[in-house]
């Protein structure tokens, strides 16, 4: 506005310079003949600057009205982004609090490495696998790395470096970590990296699963079954209850056939006790941890005070029975285990026990059916 005031000014300021020249005209020259073509001259002039003005104020008006319709755009453009921004926010936050239930819900340890920073953040998930309150173990990438197996360590810090210089190159593997007991917990550890459009990693997100239990069930299958591979008959059985008790860590172990029918007295085929064999026996059930597996044909797992609820079993703590079933449902015997501490779930392999079981039921009718026909033999001759 300062401008077009301006411009009025201006043609203002020149039609009194015109008329102050008709005024000198006339004092020098008196007469209409020399005022009528002064006054023409400064009216012509004064209507050329006004029309000059208005036009100018007519496009500055045009000019102001479409910065303003440009202005009120812009104000509707951020009032919509600001809103979507809000709407994106809340749909983050939900997200993240989804993210978090179901990491919370879940058996996995989360960690999120920032490596510019190089910090590290571990869920209160990630603790409590290792047997750790969430205030007991620090968020940073040196206390994740005493939680590693020293033998582990390398690996890891080579995957990892794979990984981060080469998107292509995936991060995934076992480790073993310590857990506060003392002991160590297998877990299988994944994780991606989160890049920069350069291609740069800023940071990276991780899952450690605790595969444990698998990993036990995984070697002890593969101990027993390397075991027993090659071995038939009398063979089998030992190498079964052996093989067995180095896996589980027992002090005893042994395999039964029923001497009776129905069962009330087993006779062992393979005794294993204190690193050694021992001479088989053949014992009644009453009394025994041993009469309801084979009684009922089901499995029994004593965690503690086997010897406290049965006497004759002096000096052991656990026991775990399981029953060795014929194809037809009968009770041929049944595979044993005893230990002088209490035990955990540890002992629970079903999976694994059926496997064994069921390659001993064939072994036990494999010889009955032969004592049948040397029975038979015997009776023809």
């Amino acid at each position: 506005m300062n401008t077009l005031t301006s411009g009025r000014h201006l043609w203002v300021l020149v039609l009194l310079l015109a008329l102050a020249a008709v005024l000198g005209g006339l004092a020098l020259a008196p007469g209409m003949a020399a005022f009528v073509p002064a006054l023409l001259g400064a009216l012509v002039l004064a209507a050329v600057l006004a029309w000059q003005a208005r036009e100018r104020e007519r496009q500055w008006r045009q000019r102001l009205d479409e910065q303003a319709h440009r202005v009120d755009g812009l104000q509707r453009a951020l009032e919509t982004a600001e809103a979507r921004r809000a709407e994106a926010q809340a749909a983050v936050r939900a997200g993240e609090q989804r993210y978090e239930l179901a990491l919370r819900g879940s058996q996995d340890g989360l960690w999120e490495w920032d490596i510019a920073a190089d910090r590290m953040r571990l869920s209160p998930r990630w603790k409590s696998m290792l047997g750790y309150a969430e205030d007991e173990l620090g968020d940073s990438r040196n206390q994740w790395r005493t939680c590693v197996e020293a033998q582990d360590l390398p690996a890891l810090e080579q995957a990892l470096q794979a990984h981060l210089a080469d998107a292509a190159s995936r991060f995934e593997g076992e480790l073993r970590l310590k857990h506060k007991d003392g002991t160590l917990r297998w877990v299988l550890t994944r994780g991606v990296a989160l890049r920069h459009a350069s291609g740069t990693p800023y940071r990276m997100v991780g899952l450690d699963t605790d595969v444990t239990r698998l990993k036990r069930v995984e070697t002890i299958l593969d101990a027993v079954a390397r075991g027993t591979a090659d071995a038939f008959g009398e063979a089998f059985f030992k190498a079964l209850v052996r093989h067995f008790a180095r896996a589980l860590e027992v002090d005893c172990a042994f395999i039964t056939e029923c001497a009776d029918q129905p069962p009330t007295r087993v006779r062992t085929l393979a005794f294993w006790a204190g690193q050694r064999f021992e001479d088989n026996i053949e014992y009644g059930l009453p009394g025994t941890p041993c009469e309801q597996v084979v009684g009922e044909g089901q499995m029994c797992f004593l965690r503690s005070d086997v010897q406290r609820l049965y006497p004759v079993e002096a000096g052991y703590e656990a026991y775990l029975g399981l029953p060795i079933l014929a194809q037809d449902g009968r009770v041929l015997g049944h595979l044993a285990f005893l230990d002088r501490v209490p035990r955990g779930e540890e002992l629970l392999l079903e999976s694994v026990y059926r496997i064994f079981t069921a390659r001993a039921a064939l072994e036990l009718e494999l010889q009955q059916a032969l004592q049948r026909l040397r029975a038979m033999g015997a009776e023809a001759a």
